[in-house]
């Protein structure tokens, strides 16, 4: 997990960096298109594999939900400093917690609202309205962390019916698709550099992915969760080294609200899942 938050920040230095003489749909294209040459070596199980319309209607749903995510997030990623680009992505558990509740019938306990209140009243922190001008990227990035909750809640039942390899080749080929027409709208022929460019955030984005995976096979949410909060360290220094984003105290003090928030979702979702599910003599620990 500390590879992957090291990894998903230098995408995130790419984009930055890159990403502003490109349309932020055309930048996201380009990243997905290349991304999918990295999927080649799973071609021929992609082909032969066998799938109810029911999944095929659920992959093209998650891919629309993703589609527009990152679409929204390469914008912010031109438009706001990077930390508070990665503190306001913190909100996805949030809303996959909000979701979970309101379309997969699960029980909203009491301090699970708790923690819900207290991560959005971290995102006021953060946005200070009625004290600074709220730009139109941290609207984008409220809208991408809806989004990607989305998401993730779509590929619930999926990856349990799938392998990970289909759901992330699945995701890449239909956010592609979903991407295309949105890029030729506002096509920019790209340079070999811009190219060059989105082939690195595709191999960062992909390796991440990787990493992330593995991470998850090897230990519980509940110990993996804390890591990713590494992030917004990265993302602080990097923004202040490269960007010249100094450290913004609200920024840093809303996001800690959030991911304070973040953790005691994650700790009581293991600790109930511990109280309900049996031990199994063949774990290992």
């Amino acid at each position: 997990m500390v590879a992957t938050g090291a990894l998903f920040i230098a995408v995130t230095a790419v984009v930055k960096h890159a990403a502003q003489d490109l349309p932020a749909a055309e930048a996201a294209f380009l990243r997905y298109l290349l991304g999918i040459f990295l999927l080649l070596p799973l071609g021929r199980s992609l082909i032969g594999a066998r799938m109810p319309a029911r999944d095929v209607a659920l992959f093209a749903g998650r891919g629309v939900a993703h589609t527009l995510a990152v679409i929204l997030w390469f914008y912010a990623m031109t438009q706001i400093p990077i930390a508070e680009v990665t503190a306001m992505n913190y909100l996805n558990p949030v809303y996959v917690t909000l979701g979970a509740a309101l379309f997969l019938g699960e029980r909203l306990a009491l301090p699970r609202i708790m923690a819900v209140v207290m991560a959005l009243l971290g995102v006021v922190v953060i946005l200070r309205p009625g004290f600074r001008e709220v730009e139109t990227g941290h609207v984008a990035m409220l809208a991408t962390a809806v989004l990607f909750g989305v998401s993730y809640l779509m590929a619930k039942p999926l990856s349990g019916r799938h392998s990970a390899q289909m759901v992330v080749a699945m995701l890449s080929i239909w956010v592609t698709l979903g991407l295309a027409p949105f890029a030729i709208a506002v096509w920019v022929t790209p340079s070999i550099a811009d190219l060059g460019w989105m082939l690195l955030v595709a191999i960062f984005a992909t390796a991440g992915h990787y990493t992330m995976t593995r991470a998850f096979e090897a230990a519980p949410v509940s110990v993996t969760q804390p890591v990713t909060f590494l992030q917004m360290v990265w993302a602080v220094l990097l923004g202040w080294a490269l960007f010249n984003e100094p450290p913004d105290g609200f920024v840093i003090f809303g996001a800690a609200i959030i991911i304070a928030s973040v953790s005691f979702i994650a700790w009581r979702e293991a600790r109930l899942k511990r109280q309900v599910t049996p031990p199994s003599p063949a774990a290992k620990y």
